[in-house]
């Protein structure tokens, strides 16, 4: 999820389990949420997302955001209405496969009413025009996201709810579509987004950047980001197209570190398996225009130029939190703790601490200087964070980290690696929550007995002893 900084096309729908909502045979309104336990309004019911086209036209000097949203779905129950997230914003117009529909606001939802129900198993397109000035979104532990105004532009950045502030959908980890995006600025700006560039077109002051990503998106890692850029190219030895975008004021501050991604996804192919997407990179802004990097697809975002170890985790998030993305936010330790555990697997093969060090450092509270940080790993177990509040405090990150070594430990370094490799192919471009994991690591390993590392390390209460 968020790092501190101190610290399928169209025609491919995206087969997920549709979430919420219930209703009479012959139709009825899809829920106004998939259900998710911290974030209940997340997400909507009904229908499954897959694929959104955005076209977005934003002036940074008027702050005023213009879009037009066409979101293809396929309908999982008979729906006489659905659902949208959308927070702020005027909504000028929709229309439901080219009839206009009625629609309503309520808080973040905008509820559709298409001329004709739709049957379920049907595949329909609604389309939302829409501007104003985006809002930026509070989440429940203070952090900021939604749009934010940067020094010379704007970053969308979406997690967990944020992407909702400047473009209608379906925002909740467990509905994965495809994308494309065309967003104008005025001219001598970029906009960067996830996926790959197709074109650049320039006409009346004012530029266009058309992304495309073919791979299953969850919305919360979607991006656009509006500023002055100093863009490079390259590839990995093995011909992964590597796409950076770095504010130039930060171009020489992250240009030794930036020369390693090659390094880094050679490193994290062999440990993971291989890479979901069809492009890497990242996005470099100026430190301060957000509090945090953020695993975006294909190109994470960065407030400043990272350091090395931030780069791993944001990369790694890749395979684990943007391929295996969480079912609900309950289950964000499947995307810290495995982010987290690779900067130790990073260390430990770079001359650094061995995982085993970094472990025995956080059991024995002196991985922090000081003693509150120590003592917070232990507040609540990784699985169980206590609210929304929590989902990205210390327990997920590390404590989910030593959930893995545990495991690790158990079954040896030769079985952990593959089981790793096997997680992120198991679940490629899905989702998967703690249950799923447990499974997997009790049938990939048979002859083991897991229950005391489930039973202290992911669910239990306080610091475990030292086993």
């Amino acid at each position: 999820m968020r790092t501190p900084r101190l610290l399928a096309s169209a025609a491919a729908l995206t087969a997920l389990a549709a979430c919420g909502g219930d209703g009479a045979a012959g139709g009825g309104p899809g829920g106004p949420g998939a259900g998710d336990p911290y974030f209940p309004e997340a997400g909507n019911g009904g229908y499954d997302v897959g694929h959104y086209d955005l076209k977005l036209d934003y002036d940074p000097g008027t702050g005023r955001l213009t879009g037009l949203a066409t979101i293809t779905a396929r309908a999982t129950r008979d729906l006489s209405a659905f659902n949208l997230d959308l927070k702020g914003l005027d909504v000028e117009k929709v229309a439901v496969g080219g009839r206009e529909a009625r629609s309503h606001r309520a808080g973040q939802e905008l509820t559709v009413r298409p001329a004709d129900a739709l049957d379920a198993g049907e595949t329909f397109r609604v389309t939302v025009r829409y501007s104003g000035r985006p809002v930026t979104v509070t989440d429940p532990d203070a952090s900021e996201e939604g749009w934010l105004h940067t020094a010379d532009g704007a970053v969308g950045l979406g997690q967990p709810t944020g992407s909702m502030a400047w473009f209608p959908g379906s925002h909740h980890p467990a509905d994965k579509a495809a994308y494309d995006l065309a967003v104008t600025v005025p001219e001598g700006l970029g906009a960067v987004s996830i996926g790959e560039l197709r074109g650049e077109r320039t006409r009346g002051g004012r530029t266009t950047f058309t992304w495309h990503a073919d791979e299953p998106v969850s919305s919360h890692v979607v991006t656009v980001a509006v500023g002055r850029w100093e863009t490079g190219r390259s590839r990995t030895g093995d011909g992964l197209p590597v796409y950076t975008a770095v504010d130039p004021q930060q171009a020489d501050a992250s240009r030794e570190v930036l020369a390693r991604i090659p390094e880094i996804m050679d490193w994290a192919r062999k440990n993971f398996g291989p890479y979901p997407f069809s492009s890497t990179g990242a996005i470099v802004d100026r430190a301060g225009d957000a509090g945090y990097a953020l695993e975006t697809q294909n190109r994470p975002y960065f407030p400043g130029a990272p350091d090395t170890v931030l780069l791993v985790h944001e990369l790694t998030h890749q395979w684990f939190g943007n391929s295996v993305s969480p079912k609900t936010w309950r289950d964000m330790w499947l995307n810290e703790g495995f982010a987290t555990y690779a900067e130790w697997l990073w260390q430990e093969d770079h001359g650094g601490d061995s995982a085993q060090q970094t472990f025995d450092a956080l059991h024995d509270g002196t991985y922090y200087p000081d003693e509150a940080a120590n003592d917070a790993v232990w507040s609540f177990p990784p699985a169980d964070p206590p609210d929304a509040a929590h989902i990205s405090a210390s327990p997920v990150y590390q404590r989910g980290a030593m959930v893995l070594h545990q495991i690790r430990r158990a079954v040896g370094d030769g079985a952990f690696r593959a089981l790793l490799r096997g997680w992120a192919a198991a679940h490629r471009h899905g989702n998967a929550d703690t249950a799923d994991f447990t499974a997997y690591v009790e049938k990939s390993a048979p002859d083991e007995d897991f229950t005391e590392i489930w039973r202290t390390w992911l669910h239990g209460e306080g610091r475990p002893r030292r086993s």
